[in-house]
């Protein structure tokens, strides 16, 4: 195939438009193209008078060296998906621990080489999930077992179903194709930015578990996996409670994938009882910031653009003297702010977009990094200390019933306890109180938001609005803990893969079997 880059359209148009347009400018017989598809799809926004789509499109035809001389014509080598080196037995049946990204596509990889594996997941079924988080929002009861941290799918599932990645591996490719297999739509192969919003992700997550059933996998919902036993210092079983029955049960097995998430401090604190070797690591702390989505598209595309576009994002960074970094994640247009506690009395927050971004507020996190220096001790484990003491302190001052502390920017920066709410409205719930977040944030982290909201209104106009409302608290950006592995993604134990956000490895590697 040959791939045709950069090329440059000023209209919304259909694809098979497309299509004509690029054959007739390269002067391609449409007789001798014999497959044709998007490869990229961007927004070019650099200059607001000249705001444009640029695409790339694939393109496998007859004679086509001859269009190897144009500019922007590259000839392009087929995908080939890189194969997975094993020699399990196939009478082996795997063992996963938890139903997240990590756990599921560990399944899809075992059904794919011929294994039956077991998923254990201590929340319940999405569709189940889903009434759980419904009724925590309506009603501030906390499922503390499966909530927007635990439960099929993961916590990404009550997010906005962002597939970006920092790596390139030819994984990424293969995420994606699962992903479209399983119903997601088209055009995530080809946007910059792809995403499936969660009303997608809860539909294609219950495909997948359909799918892995039919293949001769299991799945074990409520079930919390609590002990392990070695010999030799080999895996040789684990030990299960269900959360339903009370009972417990032991399941003998060599294979275990520990793919538990950042937020399974319990599942931390046995492994560490246990032996295994886990250090603390770097992770982020802040708040949620909202806006109008409105006041972010004009930002973003002006307003002299004619096009559809979508709701506009950015990614913002700032570096401030002392060595503390301020920056956006999880940027979610259109969307809203989800109550994302998954421990009682405490305050948790994410953000969360439904596919079509409809909704009137942007919101993202801006968080400061924080490191092992910060902590109270040298525990591998300190850091999960450091995010509940925030936390807990978010839940008092908001008020101990699960509504958010809340403060318009304007308060925050001048230190002061908000009385009203401005043009921009909450969309947190069940509810909210008006508070001073620099009565619970530590020192450096409130001195380093300001400064970063600040720096980020002169690279995004409006971003540092004095009704722009912050939210507390953002702490599971990462794990606080690394599970260390080591050749051929081994812990120090045999036969105990961790992998994941919550082994300390999300988008670093993955996980193989030999």
């Amino acid at each position: 195939m040959i791939r045709i880059n950069n090329v440059k359209i000023y209209e919304d148009i259909a694809n098979e438009e497309l299509f004509n347009i690029i054959v007739n400018k390269y002067k391609i017989p449409k007789e001798s193209v014999t497959e044709w598809h998007i490869s990229k799809k961007s927004i070019d926004a650099r200059k607001k008078d000249d705001i444009h789509y640029s695409y790339s499109i694939d393109i496998n035809l007859k004679n086509e060296e001859k269009y190897l001389k144009y500019k922007n014509v590259s000839k392009l080598d087929k995908f080939i998906e890189n194969k997975i080196e094993y020699n399990l037995n196939k009478s082996t049946i795997p063992v996963i621990i938890g139903a997240g990204p990590s756990g599921l596509f560990s399944a899809l990889t075992f059904i794919k080489y011929g294994y039956k594996p077991l998923i254990i997941e201590q929340g319940q079924s999405v569709e189940e999930r889903k009434l759980s988080v419904d009724n925590f929002i309506a009603s501030g009861k906390l499922n503390i077992n499966s909530n927007v941290q635990f439960g099929e799918g993961g916590a990404g599932t009550f997010s906005d179903g962002k597939l970006t990645s920092n790596i390139n591996s030819p994984h990424c490719r293969t995420v994606l194709d699962n992903f479209l297999k399983f119903g997601a739509p088209e055009q995530i192969l080809y946007t910059t930015k792809p995403h499936i919003g969660t009303d997608n992700l809860i539909k294609i997550i219950k495909n997948m578990r359909e799918y892995i059933i039919s293949k001769g996998g299991k799945f074990l919902f409520n079930t919390k996996f609590i002990d392990f036993e070695t010999n030799n210092k080999t895996l040789s079983s684990i030990k299960t409670l269900n959360l339903n029955t009370n009972c417990t049960d032991i399941i003998n097995t060599n294979i275990l994938i520990l793919a538990i998430g950042h937020s399974s401090r319990d599942t931390f604190y046995k492994l560490y009882e246990k032996g295994l070797i886990l250090e603390p690591k770097n992770f982020s702390v802040g708040v949620r910031i909202e806006h109008l989505q409105s006041d972010i598209n004009k930002a973003q595309y002006g307003n002299k653009t004619k096009l559809k576009l979508p709701p506009a994002d950015y990614k913002l960074a700032y570096h401030s003297e002392t060595g503390r970094s301020c920056y956006t994640f999880c940027m979610c247009p259109g969307g809203i702010v989800m109550p994302s506690s998954s421990e009682e009395n405490t305050i948790v927050t994410n953000g969360m977009s439904y596919f079509s971004r409809s909704g009137i507020n942007a919101n993202s996190a801006v968080l400061v990094n924080v490191t092992p220096n910060d902590f109270k001790n040298n525990s591998p484990l300190a850091g999960i200390d450091f995010q509940k003491d925030l936390e807990k302190k978010a839940f008092i001052l908001g008020g101990s019933n699960y509504f958010a502390p809340i403060q318009r920017f304007e308060d925050f920066y001048n230190n002061i306890k908000s009385s009203y709410i401005g043009n921009i409205k909450p969309s947190y719930k069940p509810g909210i109180t008006l508070s001073n977040l620099n009565e619970i944030l530590p020192d450096f982290v409130s001195k380093t938001l300001k400064e970063g909201i600040k720096y980020f209104d002169t690279k995004l106009n409006g971003f540092a609005n004095p009704d722009s409302i912050l939210t507390g608290v953002e702490t599971r950006s990462s794990s606080p803990v690394r599970i260390l592995r080591g050749e051929n993604s081994l812990s120090n134990i045999n036969g105990i893969y961790p992998c994941g956000e919550g082994a300390g490895y999300a988008g670093r590697n993955y996980v193989r079997i030999r």
